[in-house]
């Protein structure tokens, strides 16, 4: 049986619950009552988690269920290194950052810097996800390190900045800058890419299923071909879920960006 946390519906509530600490790993030896009592933070003061939260079951299996609108709850799953956080609705701000295993699964949307700086693991996301997921942090040179990010819906801008490793997947539309100043990793975006996308890439990869990408002017034009990579990766991401089946080859390939090296390169079906 997992921990389930509910919030408390009580009027004059906190407007904002950072989560960070509260993980599987360190709640598996825990009674309910025992993990009412782990501190956390409520509008940038200190408390207990059962003061924001009603807390039942156990953490004995390795897993946390959020339950209730959670859509000001921040850092869910932050630092997470093993077992599983399932969000059955909303989430707010950093949600898996840091993770370095384990799984975050949040039915709903997710707010800015979904899985930013993520070393390992896996998160899911139902809806839509903010600005910056899977990037870098405010002065970081490196985003995403390693794992697998997949959102169903659209996401914002900044998405896979500074990437180092990894797959982040976004089945909908993706905002301006997509894997802006990306170092390694793949982002695959399913529907409609933003502006400026790739700009400053150095190295990794930038997979646009739909629409041909508007690139920058830095960015060559290069071959029509189906590298052995790009099937292995979309098979993989429908096993997951995400509509990636139907894009075939074969698939122009883009150098760049040409400012930063041009080891970057940028896919799209060739037919698009």
């Amino acid at each position: 049986m997992p921990l389930v946390l509910t919030p408390r519906d009580a009027p004059g509530g906190p407007l904002s619950i950072d989560l960070a600490g509260i993980l599987p790993e360190a709640v598996r030896d825990l009674s309910a009552a025992a993990a009412a009592r782990l501190r956390i933070e409520a509008d940038g003061r200190p408390c207990e988690l059962g003061t924001a939260f009603v807390v039942s079951g156990s953490g004995a299996d390795g897993r946390i269920e959020c339950q209730g609108d959670f859509s000001r709850v921040h850092r869910v799953g932050a630092g997470m290194a093993e077992g599983r956080i399932d969000v059955h609705g909303d989430v707010g701000r950093h949600a898996g950052e840091g993770m370095a295993g384990g799984g975050l699964m949040v039915a709903g949307s997710a707010g800015d810097w979904l899985a930013c700086e993520m070393s390992g693991g896996q998160v899911s996301v139902g809806g839509d996800c903010g600005d910056n997921a899977a990037a870098a942090l405010p002065g970081s040179v490196h985003g995403m390190r390693g794992g697998l990010v997949v959102v169903a819906g659209a996401a914002g801008r900044l998405a896979g900045a500074r990437m180092r490793r990894g797959v982040l997947a976004i089945a909908g539309d993706c905002g301006a800058a997509a894997a802006f100043e990306m170092r390694a990793g793949t982002v695959v975006v399913g529907g409609r890419l933003g502006d400026h996308a790739a700009a400053g890439m150095r190295r990794g990869s930038l997979v646009a299923l739909a629409t041909p990408p508007g690139l920058p002017a830095t960015f060559a034009r290069g071959a029509a071909w189906t590298p052995a990579f790009l099937p292995l990766l979309l098979r993989r991401l429908a096993r997951e879920g995400f509509p990636a089946a139907a894009a075939t080859g074969p698939w122009r390939q883009w150098h760049g960006d040409l400012l930063t090296g041009g080891r970057g390169e940028v896919w799209c079906p060739e037919a698009a």
